[in-house]
C-alpha cells in the first residue's frame, strides 16, 4: 500500500448491502474507508414488495436486528436481513448519510448511477474548502446479497488500482471489460466544480 493510503467512501442508497459489504472487504485490505447511504430514509424489505421495513438514518443496526426479530425471525432469517445487520453492526454503528458527511475523500464510489448523481450533485452544492481532486466513480451493481459481494470485491480491485497508480492513470475499459459494468468517472479540482466526466 502507499504510505498516505486512500481515503475513500463507498455509497449506496441506505448504507446496508452494497456499501457495507464493499466497506468489510476494503477494511479487511486496510483501505481508509468509510461508507455511505443518500436516501431520505432506510429502506429494508419488508414481508411484501409494498410493505418496506422504514427507518431513521440515527437507527442503529442493532435496533433494526431487534425490531425485525421480534416482527418475524423466520421471514428475515430465510432472506438475509438478519445476517446482513448481524455483520454491519460489527463494523460500526449505524448507517450514515453522505451529504451529511464534511470529511474529505480521495475516491467516492457509488454503487448505482442514481446514487452518483446524488453524490455529485451534493458535492457541486458545498463550498469550496480545498483544491483537492476527489474522484466520483460509479459502479452499478444490483442490490442482492450475491451481486453485493461480486461488487465488493470489484471496488477493492478498482481501490487497489487507483492506490498504485501516482497519477491515477488507470483506464476505465480494463474494469469495463473484466466486470461487465458500465464505470461512470467524474473528477473534481474542486468540490463545487467538475472538470470532465470520462465513460
Amino acid at each position: 500500500m502507499p504510505s498516505t493510503p486512500l481515503r475513500v467512501a463507498v455509497v449506496c442508497s441506505s448504507n446496508q448491502n452494497r456499501s457495507m459489504e464493499a466497506h468489510n472487504i476494503l477494511s479487511k485490505r486496510s483501505f481508509n474507508v468509510r461508507s455511505f447511504g443518500t436516501g431520505t430514509h432506510v429502506k429494508l424489505p419488508g414481508p411484501a414488495p409494498d410493505k418496506p421495513n422504514v427507518y431513521d438514518f440515527k437507527t442503529t443496526y442493532e435496533q433494526m436486528y431487534n425490531d425485525l426479530l421480534k416482527k418475524d425471525k423466520e421471514l428475515y432469517t430465510q432472506n438475509g436481513i438478519l445476517h446482513m445487520l448481524d455483520r454491519n453492526k460489527r463494523i460500526k454503528p449505524r448507517p450514515e448519510r453522505f451529504q451529511n458527511c464534511k470529511d474529505h475523500f480521495d475516491l467516492v464510489i457509488t454503487c448505482e448511477e442514481r446514487v452518483y448523481d446524488q453524490v455529485v450533485e451534493d458535492l457541486n452544492s458545498r463550498e469550496q474548502e480545498t483544491c483537492q481532486p476527489v474522484h466520483v466513480i460509479n459502479v452499478d451493481i444490483q442490490d442482492n446479497h450475491e451481486e453485493a459481494t461480486l461488487g465488493a470485491f470489484l471496488i477493492c480491485e478498482l481501490c487497489q488500482c487507483v492506490s498504485f497508480s501516482k497519477l491515477w492513470g488507470f483506464r476505465t475499459e480494463y474494469f469495463e471489460k473484466i466486470s461487465r459494468r458500465r464505470l461512470l468517472i467524474q473528477l473534481q479540482e474542486k468540490e463545487s466544480e467538475p472538470l470532465g466526466t470520462l465513460t
